[in-house]
């Protein structure tokens, strides 16, 4: 991953294997395994964190208090989401925008994301929000697709399931993107109640027509602790102080509802645009991402 850097302020102020040292261990001791990064696999991968860890010692307070106990990631999919595709409609008819979504299961993508960064903290005199840097870089990056993920007896509401990974997991600045994951839980509530251990986390609304994806972020699922769609960014280990060092590997941060992911998308290619903030406000940034199907 190449960086250019185009800081305005003091620097250092902030598919698929997203296992960084801190920030990003949190996720594989919480989750019951960490998977290939396969989408079908509902798995989590090396680009999936999540936001369980403390976070930085001073600033806005982190997303949410994980509630007990802890949803994880189950390593293991459903008989629905094994199954394989077995009408797809021609490359030529994808590429023309026409055909069903379904003929998009299992299609991954290859290329090159460019992506800005702006990055803020609270380190004025007054304790106010100010502009602390902004950079601008490029990353390797996929785009995964797969048939709905279901967990217990609900099904993705979106035409595909979407995985979207950006950058090297153990750098600051590697971005994913998940539509959905299947989380296992207790067998019973906090009443004592029976339920599926399989809970399905849907994180984004997506829509794809006329060969055009329109997809919206609505739920980060912080409160569950199982935050998988992130960008991992350089943190000071002591806030507004950056002479002290910084968080090695970054420091995972969820991103907020509202990020969008847009563009053209057909069998062959895709040119999508992502844009959003995280959750605690320190992160802006721009995605542009292009590839080609494998």
């Amino acid at each position: 991953m190449s960086v250019r850097t185009g800081a305005t302020g003091p620097p250092g102020s902030v598919r698929t294997r997203l296992v960084a040292a801190m920030g990003l261990g949190i996720l594989c001791a919480a989750l019951t395994a960490c998977g290939n990064g396969d989408p079908d696999a509902g798995g989590t991968s090396a680009a999936a964190s999540t936001i369980a860890a403390a976070s930085p010692s001073s600033g806005p307070p982190s997303p949410s208090t994980p509630p007990d106990p802890t949803p994880s990631i189950s390593d293991t999919p459903t008989t629905e989401a094994a199954d394989t595709v077995t009408d797809t409609p021609d490359e030529e008819t994808l590429a023309q925008g026409d055909g069903e979504a379904s003929a998009l299961w299992g299609k991954k993508y290859g290329g090159t994301a460019d992506i800005s960064v702006r990055v803020y903290d609270y380190c004025n005199a007054d304790g106010s929000r100010r502009l602390a840097d902004s950079q601008t870089y490029s990353a390797n990056s996929t785009l995964d697709l797969s048939r709905p993920r279901t967990g217990g007896d609900e099904t993705e509401d979106n035409p595909f399931s979407l995985l979207f990974a950006a950058g090297d997991p153990a750098q600051s600045g590697a971005v994913s993107f998940w539509s959905s994951a299947v989380s296992t839980t207790s067998g019973q509530d906090l009443a004592g109640n029976p339920r599926d251990p399989h809970l399905l986390l849907t994180y984004w609304d997506v829509d794809w027509s006329g060969g055009e994806l329109d997809a919206r972020l609505t739920d980060p699922h912080t409160r569950e602790a199982v935050a998988l769609n992130l960008i991992n960014w350089s943190s000071p280990v002591v806030a507004c102080r950056n002479d002290l060092g910084s968080l090695p590997g970054g420091y995972p941060h969820a991103l907020a509802t509202g990020t969008t992911f847009r563009g053209p998308l057909d069998a062959s290619t895709a040119s999508l645009t992502a844009e959003g903030t995280s959750t605690d406000g320190l992160v802006e940034f721009r995605i542009e991402f292009e590839g080609t199907a494998s």
